[in-house]
């Protein structure tokens, strides 16, 4: 079992830049896949970014590609999303997932087991 929580979310004009940051607990995260999805209201939660166990294997949904960065420190506990160039259309919230069954960042929510609270960004025009 891997414990999520999120930070770092807030408020920045379009153009400007923002990192996420997502602390996990548990013995299970160096071995864990994460992702970042986010999700507007009545729209489906869509995938954003994964990274491997290792954090050699990185993916990005075409979106955010150039622009968002994930990456992971094991010794913290921690994976990060740096968002660059924020357009409104990347207002979200922001959540980050765990994969304990594979060493690849998967697409598809359902093969997360674990999932942060959220954390809100907003990009004003």
């Amino acid at each position: 079992q891997v414990q999520l929580v999120e930070s770092g979310g807030g408020l920045v004009q379009a153009g400007g830049s923002l990192r996420v940051s997502c602390a996990a607990s548990g013995r299970s995260f160096s071995r864990s896949a994460m992702g970042w999805f986010r999700q507007v209201p009545g729209k489906k939660r869509e995938f954003v970014a994964g990274i491997s166990r290792s954090g050699g294997i990185t993916d990005y949904a075409d979106s955010v590609k150039d622009r968002f960065t994930i990456s992971r420190d094991n010794a913290k506990n921690t994976v990060y999303l740096q968002m660059n160039s924020l357009k409104p259309e990347d207002t979200a919230v922001y959540y980050c997932a765990a994969d304990r069954a594979r060493g690849t960042s998967s697409r598809t929510e359902y093969e997360y087991e674990n999932w942060g609270q959220g954390t809100q960004v907003t990009v004003s025009s």
